[in-house]
């Protein structure tokens, strides 16, 4: 199908009535969608409102949702409001969003945990049999790996086995502990 100067005067009185790309297709015959929104790109016509638009003053506010959190974990959180800037379509809207903070906690080991000294193996040096828990950052030199002896079918050593697998019940209990 050759878009003739006849089709071309067509469509752009289609468009500018306001007809969907699917509906000026339909009358055109012999085009797909696709074409016409094809070709009105290519002529530059100039965009129209979008079929049954709403007004953006008329929308109603999203409502900001989030997970249910423990008693604990809210007391620790502050939060703040920010103007934010976002674009939509030719219009600039201004929009005010909560920022949640969380207060960062500190870490204390327990007293009485005996840590094994690793090998600090390389990854060229691990066997089925050594620990591959990591340790440090990669992009690091000093990046290793545990190294200690593993127990069968298991990657960490008994040490590390106690971090990674840790049974739902004690995590539950671990962060009740700690609230």
């Amino acid at each position: 199908m050759n878009w003739t100067d006849e089709r071309v005067e067509k469509l752009k009185k289609l468009w500018a009535e306001g007809l969907s790309a699917s509906q000026i297709a339909a009358q055109l015959g012999g085009v797909s969608r696709n074409a016409v929104i094809g070709k009105v790109h290519r002529l530059s016509l100039p965009g129209r409102a979008k079929a049954g638009g709403t007004n953006t003053a008329a929308r109603t506010p999203k409502r900001t949702t989030s997970a249910p959190r423990a008693p604990n974990y809210a007391s620790r959180i502050t939060t703040t409001t920010r103007t934010v800037t976002r674009q939509q379509g030719a219009t600039m809207l201004k929009e005010e969003i909560e920022i949640e903070t969380v207060e960062e906690m500190e870490y204390v080991p327990k007293g009485n945990v005996v840590v094994p000294i690793s090998r600090r193996l390389g990854l060229t040096e691990l066997t089925e049999r050594t620990c591959k828990w990591p340790v440090g950052d990669p992009l690091k030199d000093d990046f290793h790996f545990c190294g200690c002896e593993s127990p069968d079918n298991s990657p960490y050593c008994s040490y590390h086995q106690k971090l990674a697998y840790q049974p739902v019940n004690e995590r539950r209990r671990a962060a009740a502990r700690v609230g």
